[in-house]
């Protein structure tokens, strides 16, 4: 899944459509600039994708309401999790942002976020939470993910295994986490596991290195959290990256180093949102490792069964 230049369907997109196959778009403000506008490009990117046999793709959007929340008026403004504080407050969020954004042709929110801030610890997600309850989280978050995908949007839950705990930002750098797994578990695992119980449709990993879970590396590139959340949580959804040009995977790791851990961490879908040269690489070197190493073959092939599978639920 890739980012792109442009409000309109271009040579970049097709090519990105066409040549590169991307399985999925995600637009940032640079891609928006009105609700017709965006129907449009959206319809564009679809149409296109069918005239290039290519199944439908996934177009995603981070809406979280708050700070991050590429959809500006007249889309509806929300105040942000920390104003999400009922039933009722989830499910309107929930609903009018998936009216909106499936009647745009977007089909994807990178929401909710489910990371819980402890008391007493000022974090750079202060303003993208539900608070600091675990079970509080659990609940808003389970009843935006309902609403939304009742709404015909996938959500995405963010950031597995929780980023809550940390003060240095992904964007910039490479964060350590040195939390006991029972505490995580206590805790910060809590939110995901009744989003799982909700069905969502996927779940995103954070650019953490979680010393408890696996000291070598981030939660996006490691098969031990891929393991926490499929066999320990039992979820059989998708598995997506956060955006892999974020300084804490740019900084460390080359793009094709990247692109092979996740593989080799049976993670589902790359992110790249940043157009360039990255993009073109991640998919030669996805494309070398399936043709090369008959394991990471099959696991691709489940992958694409599972995005295919969650494409057919929405029947796109």
């Amino acid at each position: 899944m890739t980012g792109f230049s442009g409000t309109e369907l271009n040579a970049e997109l097709k090519y990105l459509i066409g040549e590169i196959k991307v399985g999925g778009v995600i637009l940032f403000s640079r891609n928006i600039r009105s609700p017709a506008q965006v129907r449009s490009l959206c319809q564009s990117i679809q149409d296109y994708a069918v005239s290039c046999g290519q199944p439908p793709l996934l177009i995603a959007v981070d809406q979280e309401g708050g700070t991050v929340a590429r959809l500006k008026a007249p889309f509806t403004e929300f105040s942000g999790p920390p104003f999400i504080r009922t039933p009722g407050d989830a499910a309107r969020f929930g609903d009018i942002t998936g009216r909106e954004l499936s009647g745009v042709g977007i089909n994807m929110n990178m929401a909710p976020v489910l990371d819980v801030v402890p008391k007493n610890l000022d974090t750079i997600m202060m303003e993208r939470v539900f608070g600091h309850d675990p079970d509080h989280a659990g609940q808003m978050g389970a009843i935006v993910i309902r609403h939304l995908q009742e709404n015909g949007v996938f959500a995405v839950a963010k950031h597995f295994p929780g980023i809550g705990r940390t003060t240095l930002d992904s964007h910039l750098d490479l964060p350590t986490l040195e939390c006991p797994l029972d505490v995580l578990e206590a805790c910060d695992l809590l939110p995901f596991k009744k989003a799982i119980a909700g069905q969502v449709a996927g779940i995103m990993l954070s650019h953490v290195r979680y010393t408890a879970i696996d000291h070598e590396w981030p939660a996006s590139l490691s098969p031990h959290v891929v393991a926490l959340l499929r066999q320990k949580l039992g979820y059989t959804g998708l598995i997506i990256t956060d955006d892999l040009d974020m300084g804490a995977i740019a900084r460390h790791f080359d793009i094709k180093t990247a692109v092979r851990q996740l593989l080799f961490a049976a993670v589902d879908i790359a992110l790249i949102c940043h157009p360039g040269p990255a993009i073109e690489t991640a998919f030669n070197e996805i494309s070398a490792l399936m043709a090369s190493a008959p394991g990471l073959y099959e696991q691709g092939r489940l992958s694409v069964q599972r995005v295919d599978a969650l494409k057919k639920r929405r029947q796109l």
